[in-house]
């Protein structure tokens, strides 16, 4: 039984306007913590525990200055980086480079940015839990296109060198690679007559979608102190579809 263990943790979510995001944040809410949320787009939410900020992580600059506030008022317990985009299964010669390196500068680089945020107060500390988010895309080919899928295999090497390296210092970091989750993002797999979604739960062994709350569930295990002793590791959420991949 997971003992609810955050409160007065501090908790910064990225990507957490919708999908995945927002149910991490309202879990990591619902079990006491107090959670920084930041966002392209607007986060529809309120709570006297929540703070909320709309920024365009691609922009690379202006994240680390508000990052740099944040820092500076509250020491952060918990990184959450699930922001991310898709890339319409593009293969490598119809991917110009700018959407080529608009992929990278939403998946990859504000991750970099976030963990060298909180990195040093963690280590200060002696404690500190990471999550990126992966995907299926991290394993093998086929759940993206060119971009998407090196970026998320890029994702899971930084987890393990993160891991790799700071795991003495009392630092946790691991990565959740989720198959298919019925999110907004993947609302286009549904449209029309679903028969897309219908295919790919067709093609997972479990026969079904996931739902947000079963990642965010993953991931209040995952930082956790019941789950002290998993560090670099790469957890698939994906109903079996990697068995066959």
């Amino acid at each position: 039984m997971m003992a609810k263990t955050y409160t007065n943790k501090n908790i910064l979510i990225t990507g957490a306007a919708s999908g995945i995001g927002f149910s991490q944040m309202m879990s990591y809410l619902a079990n006491g913590a107090n959670v920084f949320a930041i966002d392209q787009q607007v986060i529809d939410a309120q709570h006297e525990r929540l703070t909320t900020y709309q920024l365009d992580i691609s922009h690379h600059d202006a994240l680390i200055d508000l990052l740099t506030a944040i820092t500076e008022n509250a020491s952060i317990d918990v990184l959450v980086n699930t922001a991310g985009i898709l890339d319409d299964y593009q293969p490598s010669l119809e991917i110009n480079l700018e959407n080529w390196q608009q992929v990278l500068d939403v998946n990859v680089t504000p991750m970099f940015i976030t963990t060298n945020a909180v990195l040093p107060g963690m280590i200060a500390r002696g404690s500190g839990h990471i999550v990126n988010m992966a995907s299926i895309a991290g394993f093998s080919a086929g759940g993206g296109g060119a971009a998407y899928t090196t970026s998320k295999h890029a994702i899971i090497g930084y987890t393990k060198q993160l891991a790799f390296d700071y795991a003495k210092k009392g630092i946790h970091v691991n990565a959740i690679a989720p198959g298919a989750i019925n999110t907004p993002m993947n609302a286009a797999d549904f449209a029309g007559d679903g028969a897309m979604a219908k295919q790919v739960a067709e093609q997972t062994p479990a026969k079904r979608w996931a739902t947000p709350q079963e990642v965010a569930d993953l991931t209040l295990f995952l930082t956790s102190p019941q789950a002290d002793y998993i560090n670099g590791a790469v957890v698939p959420i994906d109903g079996g579809w990697s068995l066959g991949h």
